[in-house]
């Protein structure tokens, strides 16, 4: 528990109303897009600036109170879980958007900003931000930078890395550093900025980012490819690259999603399909309609039972909404959601829809999947009842082999999501134990009292072999 002491000092330099202990207040900020996890912290907190924060982990750093910084919640790896207690820095308060540069194609934004909030404000410029994480109705910028968030665009855009030009971070002993620039090439030193940028929160704290954006394109065209075999669509993903084309994005989408989302919202997706594939070009007009036809090409002729073009923005725009709904709708009626973003070859998708399918059948699980299928990044949920303990050993068993299978073809464990607690106990498998102790020696240097994010990547017990 923390001193009453603390809490004073809190209020003092965050003000009264921006501190909270009450149970509710604790019970909201004690879980995240997980189903698995959940702990409550002592007090949560919503600076409003800079100089607070810092002042705030000065405190944190002299009395070894453990910080959880947190953002709009919607992870899905545990990363924003207070497991060891103390504080939640909550940023959502800092959401300012301080300038967009239309001349340079360059944003400044406060970590707390909603990243829909952003995507809407730069189309009035004619500009666009590229990572685009499903859950960006809610994700702020200081999340989406911790976790490197990548979405279905990353295929022709990358994910969000390439998208950060410089930051402004506070450490956990209340340092205000600045990394980076706003040029668009800086070699000075050690590339410190990439260092925090899928760090999950555990180096210090992201208050202000300098994004690099680009044009919004002149056109693009959806097309949804409809297959009788979900293995048949994995191949087609291959088949489509291989033709020279690199849409904006392609996703994947099983039966059982499919026909959850037309439950909950219909939106005209053919539920008798055992997946479907949805494309997106963009670029200029002719460009754009060459590109649909070799897609519709090549669909045609490696397996699709049907494929359709959108005929309008209107139709295409429903068909990408009903892809953004489709990790809410696994969640509808399931209990507990095992869900991860393992992450294989583009090569090798089909052959890990396929091992999914089997492990299912093995053990006697419902296993469903959506996906952005153009990075081979594909999200198998598992869906359980933690309460049923046979019946949550067998998907946790299942989701277990999930992981080797991502490895053994090649993959790794994560592709968007990150670590945090989720994915603890597969880390030592698969990194180098000598660059796991070269992480630890970093997060050492930063954060000597380990006040930062504590418990999360890896666990304080892990011994990595010498």
């Amino acid at each position: 528990m923390i001193k009453e002491s603390i809490i004073v000092d809190l209020q003092r330099i965050v003000g009264k109303e921006n501190v909270f202990t009450s149970p509710e207040c604790l019970k909201t900020y004690s879980y995240d897009g997980t189903t698995t996890w959940t702990h409550k912290p002592d007090v949560v907190i919503f600076p409003l600036n800079t100089k607070a924060l810092s002042q705030v982990m000065k405190l944190s750093n002299r009395e070894k109170i453990a910080v959880t910084p947190r953002g709009g919640g919607t992870n899905v790896s545990g990363g924003s879980i207070p497991i060891s207690g103390g504080i939640v820095l909550c940023l959502s308060k800092m959401d300012r958007i301080t300038k967009i540069d239309k001349e340079n194609m360059m944003a400044t934004v406060e970590a707390g900003v909603v990243l829909q909030d952003l995507v809407l404000e730069l189309a009035k410029e004619g500009l666009f931000f590229p990572p685009d994480p499903q859950s960006y109705y809610g994700a702020t910028i200081g999340g989406i930078i911790a976790e490197n968030a990548g979405g279905p665009s990353c295929l022709k855009y990358g994910v969000t890395k390439q998208y950060v030009l410089g930051m402004e971070v506070i450490l956990p002993t209340g340092e205000i550093i600045n990394l980076g620039g706003r040029t668009l090439n800086n070699v000075i030193g050690y590339d410190l900025l990439h260092i925090i940028i899928s760090s999950e929160g555990t180096l210090g704290v992201v208050t202000r980012a300098d994004l690099r954006l680009m044009l919004l394109p002149p056109a693009r065209k959806t097309v949804m490819a409809v297959y009788g075999d979900a293995v048949i669509a994995g191949e087609n993903v291959s088949r489509v690259l291989e033709a020279g084309v690199i849409p904006t994005k392609i996703e994947y989408i099983d039966n059982w999603v499919i026909n959850k989302i037309e439950e909950t919202m219909p939106f005209g997706l053919p539920r008798d399909a055992d997946a479907v594939l949805l494309f997106e070009t963009d670029g200029a007009s002719e460009a754009v309609e060459r590109e649909t036809e070799i897609i519709v090409e090549v669909a045609r002729k490696h397996g699709a039972k049907e494929v359709r073009i959108a005929e309008s923005i209107n139709e295409a725009n429903q068909f990408w909404m009903a892809r953004r709904v489709g990790a809410s709708a696994i969640y509808r009626d399931t209990k507990t959601v095992l869900v991860e973003d393992v992450t294989v070859p583009r090569g090798n998708l089909p052959v890990l829809i396929k091992r999914c399918k089997e492990l299912a059948k093995k053990y006697n699980l419902e296993i469903v999947a959506l996906g952005h299928a153009g990075d081979g990044n594909l999200h198998p949920a598992i869906l359980t009842d933690i309460t049923d303990v046979n019946h949550y050993q067998k998907a946790t068993e299942a989701m277990d082999e999930i992981f080797q299978a991502a490895v053994e073809f090649g993959g790794v464990i994560s592709g968007e999501h990150g670590i945090g607690l989720e994915k603890q106990k597969f880390l030592m498998k698969t990194i180098d134990p000598t660059v796991l102790t070269i992480m630890k020696k970093i997060k050492t240097l930063l954060d000597p009292n380990n006040i930062m994010n504590p418990e999360k990547i890896w666990s304080e017990s892990d011994k990595p072999p010498r």
